[in-house]
This record gives C-alpha cells, structure tokens and sequence, in this order.
C-alpha cells in the first residue's frame, strides 16, 4: 500500500513538472515575441526562420542583460542630452552625415550613462538595449548602418527620425537619484 501511494505520488509529481515544462516551451515563444516586438522577427529572419534559435538568442539577451538597471540622469545630464540632439537634428541640413555620425555617438553616450554595456561592441549594446526598449532599437541600429555611406539622404532622414525614438526613451526613463532610490525602497517593502 505505501509503495502504491509513491509511486502514485512520483508519477502526479512527474506529470506535473512534464505539464509545466510543455506548458514554457509553448509560451516561451509568445513571452519573447510580445517582450521583443520588432526585434523577435528580425532576429528571426537573421536566423532564417529557424524560431528555435532566434528564441534561444533572445533568451540568452535577457540572461545577460535583464538584469541591468537603468540608472537615472540628473536633470543637467537630461539638458546636456536634448541639446547635443537638437544640435545633431540641425546639423542634418548641412550634412547629413555627420548629423548621424553625432547621433550615432550621442546614443552610445546616453545609454552608457543609463547602465548599458560601455565599449566599442556595438553589437553587445544594441543587444541589452533591446532587452529594455526592444519597440526602439532599430532605429539606433538604422543610424549605425546609415552612417557608413551608402543611403541616400532620405534613408539617412528616416533613420534619424527613427533613432529619435529611443533617445526619448533613454531620456525620458529613470528620474533623479532620489526618486530611483525611492523606488528601491518601495520594492524592498514588496509593493513594487
């Protein structure tokens, strides 16, 4: 009777874990395309249409980089930051190319002054930035690319618009280093 009563035990326990475990692989999907948007298909069309492995490198994404928090610009920093963008949008008239040549360094300044990867690896930054603001990435990506050439002024127009999107995320997120720490402390109390 005891030995039924286990191995009945054993068998619900493995049920369940099986039920659980195709439950994720089901939905693992849908959670990384609804968390990505954009970014899932074109990681997708990157791989293919294989999904497996565009799945495996947006969940190795958020492995590496969920954990980043954005840290907060002071309100001189946020000033500084609109400023050297007005200044890039204006410059667009005169030369387009260095007009993306400055976004393209503003937003590498900008998101390694939020918290994200600093470096050269262009690639390991648009990488956690689309793990936190995967809707704007690609335009930032679009800058990047643009800078080198060979699109044409209205490419080089959109891809500035675009880019225009993540910057006022990065900008716009966080808040003075009082107002983060007192998010800490909220989340400390369990009602984040």
């Amino acid at each position: 009777m005891t030995t039924a009563i286990i191995i009945i035990a054993v068998v619900a326990v493995a049920a369940i874990a099986a039920f659980l475990l195709f439950r994720g692989r089901l939905t693992g999907g849908r959670g990384l395309r609804s968390r990505f948007g954009p970014e899932y298909d074109r990681v997708v069309a990157r791989h293919g249409g294989d999904t497996e492995a565009a799945e495996r490198e947006l969940g190795d994404r958020v492995k590496r980089h969920g954990a980043i928090e954005e840290r907060p610009l002071t309100e001189e920093a946020r000033a500084r930051y609109a400023a050297r963008w007005a200044g890039a949008q204006e410059l667009f008239v005169e030369s387009p190319e260095r007009s993306l040549a400055e976004a393209d360094a503003l937003l590498a300044d900008l998101s390694r002054e939020r918290g994200f990867p600093d470096g050269d690896d262009f690639e390991d930054r648009t990488d956690a930035l689309s793990v936190h603001h995967a809707a704007h990435v690609d335009g930032y990506r679009r800058v990047h690319g643009a800078r080198r050439g060979d699109a044409g002024t209205e490419e080089m127009r959109e891809a500035l618009v675009e880019a225009r999107k993540l910057f006022d995320a990065l900008l716009a997120g966080g808040g003075s280093g009082r107002q983060h720490a007192d998010r800490h402390l909220v989340k400390g109390r369990g009602t984040s």
